[in-house]
């Protein structure tokens, strides 16, 4: 099957751009087919990805985690498997699956064509591949999207230090199945992977395809302790704090005492409230071959 590649000219400010000459040059080596096209937003990457598709090509995206979540999205419960370049600013389902981020190691991995089944997450009937975040996570993010002036993890350190001058704390509801929970804090994220924000590891014991999401939640505590407690996030020692905590679902619903959106995958998918479901091992993902194979 040919490749078609699908390119976010604006991704991480035209750094995806600069990687696709190597990455042609990768294929060309290993004598892989494929085409290029370049995508004019998600709706127009997620069309054009149904049309290679449908031509029986293999649509390999080029960009960030927000384009990658949609096609995957879209993808869902079709034969056809799903390509990642990583070239976005957090790049953090490439980085849990071990996709490689040099453009001839990933031109390597899409010729090998190795395949994983992943599973699929779905909130208000918008589907996505890695975190849901609600709170304080998803007003960061939503700052972090409209700040311009910074690149890479700066971007979400600035956000986040933003979000947390003025952060007022909300109480939140969750309810899987007859059971209702309701506590005052900061967020909850709704983790089908691991990675959120440029590598900060929320949900650290998360599997992509055990057909459950790891929900953590963070309760009331001090704006001090909250912000020295960030850095732990990206090693993922955080959920071993007294005011987090991890349970695992498949399907729940949320709501809160105030609007907030709804991120996933780096984008805006819908508000509050929310229910969610997992699509268990709904996409295949081409990934690079498992240590010893």
């Amino acid at each position: 099957m040919s490749l078609a590649l699908l390119v976010n000219p604006a991704s991480a400010h035209g750094r995806t751009l600069k990687l696709l000459p190597a990455l042609e040059q990768g294929l060309d080596a290993r004598r892989v087919s494929f085409r290029v096209e370049r995508t004019r937003g998600l709706e127009d990457g997620v069309e054009r990805a149904l049309q290679a598709a449908e031509a029986g090509e293999i649509p390999v995206v080029v960009s960030g985690d927000g384009l990658i979540g949609a096609v995957g999205g879209a993808l869902a419960g079709s034969e056809t498997p799903l390509g990642i370049v990583p070239g976005g600013r957090g790049n953090d389902l490439a980085r849990v699956l071990g996709v490689p981020t040099d453009p001839d190691a990933a031109a390597a991995t899409l010729a090998r064509r190795e395949l994983r089944s992943i599973d699929v997450g779905e909130v208000n009937g918008k589907r996505f591949l890695g975190i849901v975040s609600v709170g304080f996570d998803s007003v960061a993010n939503e700052r972090a999207n409209q700040t311009r002036w910074l690149r890479g993890n700066l971007v979400y350190a600035y956000s986040g230090i933003r979000t947390l001058l003025g952060w007022k704390p909300a109480r939140f509801t969750l309810a899987v199945g007859e059971r209702r929970e309701r506590f005052t804090g900061y967020s909850v994220s709704v983790a089908n992977s691991r990675a959120f924000g440029g590598g900060m590891f929320i949900a650290p014991d998360a599997e992509l395809d055990d057909g459950e999401f790891d929900v953590v939640t963070v309760g009331e505590v001090g704006k001090l302790r909250f912000l020295s407690n960030l850095p732990k996030v990206f090693k993922g020692t955080h959920v071993e704090e007294d005011e987090v905590r991890v349970f695992r679902a498949a399907r729940l619903e949320l709501s809160a005492s105030r609007p907030f959106p709804v991120y996933a995958d780096g984008e805006h998918l819908t508000d509050l409230p929310a229910t969610l479901r997992v699509l268990p091992r709904a996409l295949s993902v081409i990934v690079p071959p498992r240590a010893g194979d």
